[in-house]
């Protein structure tokens, strides 16, 4: 796969909207998802299409991965791949996925195009937005469909309309947890926060919603607004403080391994292997 490191911020970008794209670069995002879904009017989608790979070579000026999202319908996708899979595309992003049928389907069409235009097979990767209560028994399937697919996210919209509910952290918090579960168990990104992500004005707010994500374990989110993009990578990498603490931790621990302990003491806290866990891989996060 293209990519070599985990995503903090992806910032979406209407992929017909020349002001937002010539501007995407000095945003300071991770990566760019140029849009061809809801935030292209219908009668401009094909428009959008024929823009893309000028509008890729744009957003990647300071090196951030671009990503496309491409439409939910089939026919509509097909037409989006094929306008678009190219070397500067380092995944697609599907929306509205509520199987792990949808998701092969595409990803062979992928496959294809990568081999009739002498890409890497493989180079492609997906992330698949899980936007309806449909898609939550069918998660871990989903999760295992493809060696393209990088991660999932909740698109918190879409997935509370088609729940009944209004997109509030405490309606979001379940479905959230049950979508970073499956990722951990296929070993694939967990993307996204338990909130809605049409709030952006409330900087604050939007700094504690991300704190508690990397709590729970996300490693980074799709945002809408430059202002989030920030706090996103602020937040989904280790401070100078975690890691100072992890490091300390981990040698205490491989010191006093040697004396034949499984668990020790570390100021004033308790730590045995799985502690030691977290510390490592909180080392390896900020490495990346």
């Amino acid at each position: 796969m293209h990519l070599v490191s985990p995503w903090r911020s992806l910032l979406f970008l209407p992929a017909h909207n020349d002001k937002f794209v010539k501007k995407a670069h000095t945003r300071g995002a991770d990566a760019y998802i140029l849009d061809l879904e809801d935030s292209v009017p219908f009668e401009l989608k094909e428009q959008a299409r024929q823009e893309v790979k000028e509008a890729a070579s744009w957003v990647s000026k300071d090196g951030a991965d671009v990503l496309v999202r491409v439409n939910y319908p089939l026919r509509l996708a097909i037409r989006d791949l094929e306008a678009v899979i190219d070397q500067s595309i380092s995944a697609i992003v599907l929306p509205k996925v509520t199987s792990a049928a949808q998701v092969c389907l595409l990803a062979e069409v992928i496959n294809e195009l990568e081999v009739e235009r002498n890409i890497t097979v493989g180079h492609t990767g997906i992330i698949a937005q899980i936007e309806d209560v449909n898609a939550l028994p069918y998660i871990d399937e989903i999760a295992t469909s493809s060696p393209r697919l990088l991660g999932m996210t909740i698109g918190s919209e879409d997935f509370s309309a088609s729940a009944g509910m209004e997109p509030i952290p405490e309606a979001l918090f379940a479905p959230n947890q049950q979508v970073l579960m499956a990722c951990r168990r296929a070993n694939i990104m967990p993307l996204g926060f338990p909130a809605s992500i049409a709030d952006f004005s409330d900087t604050d707010e939007f700094s504690k919603t991300i704190a508690f994500a990397r709590q729970l374990g996300f490693i980074g989110a799709f945002c809408i607004h430059p202002a989030q993009v920030a706090i996103l990578n602020q937040f989904f990498v280790p401070s100078a403080e975690e890691i100072e603490h992890a490091q300390g931790l981990v040698e205490a621990f491989k010191e006093q391994s040697k004396l034949g302990k499984a668990a020790i003491e570390y100021r004033g806290k308790m730590i045995d292997p799985p502690v030691v866990l977290r510390a490592e891989n909180l080392l390896k996060r900020a490495r990346r």
